[in-house]
């Protein structure tokens, strides 16, 4: 039998795709990560504590992961790319409202209303990417959108405070109402659809495959796996603006040169970790990452007064940690389920990872104080130390998640020998 090459190629039709999503998935991360940098401004603008941010940011959380939870019976029962459609118009519409907001009640009513849509997405766009490409080809496909997550720190987020301090922090969102527009038409014309997925269906009815879906004890591993990375990578995020200006020194005006090159060395470490995660053992790249994210955030959260140049440093440093994570969990996560319940496990998967994060969002806000708008931020240290130990329960999760794909590829290529001796027998028994 002739081996099969090391790397798989795209065809110009699946390098579109990755285009599509990139740059949807973009849209969404900096509506998300915008409100970080932001913090600092819509606290002392809106006159809201700490802990109301903290719920801000978590509204839009914990709405996603009940709107996951709702669809993930219906995920795989239309067509992937009307499903996307509707989501992201709903997002655009709730990106729109965060941008007209000017109260924090008003605010938290539209971070919500985005959530609703915003949140399902993701794991929209993860079933069209397993569906679509090979297991050999999703680490590249994941370097590449996650890379959207760099892209937005080295365009979008320094853009929108650019437009936030030169004119207010609404434009902000009115900026991704415009990019999100121009990227929607473009699927609109140009994807085809998706519907492999729906030769396969068996349940009766949404409720009966979501609870299929949720109720499998292999998918349960991922589905840990995955609250748990997002209980760890959300709890630093919320006040992390505001722990530069307050605590390291860092002025409102130069905070976007942190997310400008941070964002270009997570670009240029994407597409690496990509390629080494469809060659080598995912886990092992995976449990590296974790251990330079541990030391990295120890050493990031109990920093004081710091030089501009050192806390853009540091913050490249961490993120290498942060993004070789990302893309092999990511990969691992996909592969665990069948084609058929793809689409509710992303969604499912989706909730857990919005909720996890709300819940980590909610936390940190109990956790850190502020006496005074300007006072520094307390107890950040804290929150670095439970980061940490939260991410050495992630690799013990991910090992278990690595385990199940990799009985699945055995099974899968055992079933594939199986099916050509019987091939290659045929004519003989004829």
């Amino acid at each position: 039998m002739e081996k099969k090459p090391d790397i798989i190629p795209f065809t110009g039709y699946q390098k579109f795709i990755i285009a599509v999503l990139a740059f949807i998935q973009f849209t969404v991360v900096l509506d998300f990560m915008i409100l970080s940098p932001l913090g600092d401004i819509l606290m002392k603008s809106m006159d809201i504590t700490p802990s109301k941010f903290a719920y801000v940011v978590s509204s839009y959380a914990f709405s996603a992961g009940i709107s996951g939870i709702l669809a993930a019976g219906f995920a795989d029962r239309f067509d992937r790319k009307k499903l996307l459609m509707f989501f992201y118009a709903g997002f655009i519409i709730g990106t729109f409202f965060c941008g007209i907001a000017n109260t924090f009640e008003t605010l938290l009513a539209a971070r919500i209303i985005t959530g609703l849509f915003g949140g399902v997405i993701a794991s929209v766009a993860m079933a069209i990417i397993t569906d679509l490409f090979e297991m050999r080809q999703r680490g590249r496909v994941m370097g590449t959108i996650q890379m959207s997550f760099a892209a937005s720190q080295v365009l979008g987020i320094p853009i929108g405070l650019y437009l936030a301090t030169r004119w207010n922090w609404h434009v902000a969102f009115f900026m991704i109402v415009a990019v999100a527009v121009s990227v929607g038409i473009i699927m609109v014309a140009k994807v085809r659809p998706i519907i492999a997925h729906l030769k396969l269906q068996s349940d009766k009815s949404a409720f009966e495959h979501l609870l299929h879906t949720a109720k499998n004890k292999t998918y349960q591993v991922g589905f840990i796996a995955t609250a748990m990375l997002s209980i760890g990578g959300f709890m630093l995020m919320p006040f992390g603006s505001a722990f530069l200006v307050n605590n390291v020194g860092i002025p409102q005006g130069e905070i976007h040169w942190v997310f400008l090159f941070t964002g270009i060395s997570s670009i240029i470490i994407m597409p690496i970790i990509g390629r080494l995660s469809d060659r080598i053992d995912k886990f092992k790249i995976f449990t590296v990452g974790s251990i330079w994210a541990i030391i990295m955030v120890v050493v990031y959260t109990n920093i004081g007064v710091t030089p501009l140049w050192l806390v853009i440093a540091l913050n490249m440093l961490l993120f290498m940690g942060i993004m070789s994570r990302m893309v092999p969990s990511s990969i691992l996560t996909t592969a665990i389920p069948d084609m058929k319940d793809r689409g509710a496990f992303m969604s499912i998967n989706s909730s857990l990872q919005q909720m996890s994060g709300g819940v980590s969002a909610v936390i940190a806000g109990l956790i850190v104080h502020q006496q005074t708008k300007t006072s520094p931020i307390e107890h950040y240290d804290i929150l670095g130390y439970v980061v940490s130990f939260v991410i050495v329960v992630c690799i013990y999760f991910l090992w278990r998640v690595s385990e199940v794909v990799k009985k699945k590829d055995k099974q899968n290529l055992d079933n594939t020998k199986g099916k050509a001796m019987f091939t290659e027998e045929m004519p003989a028994k004829v």
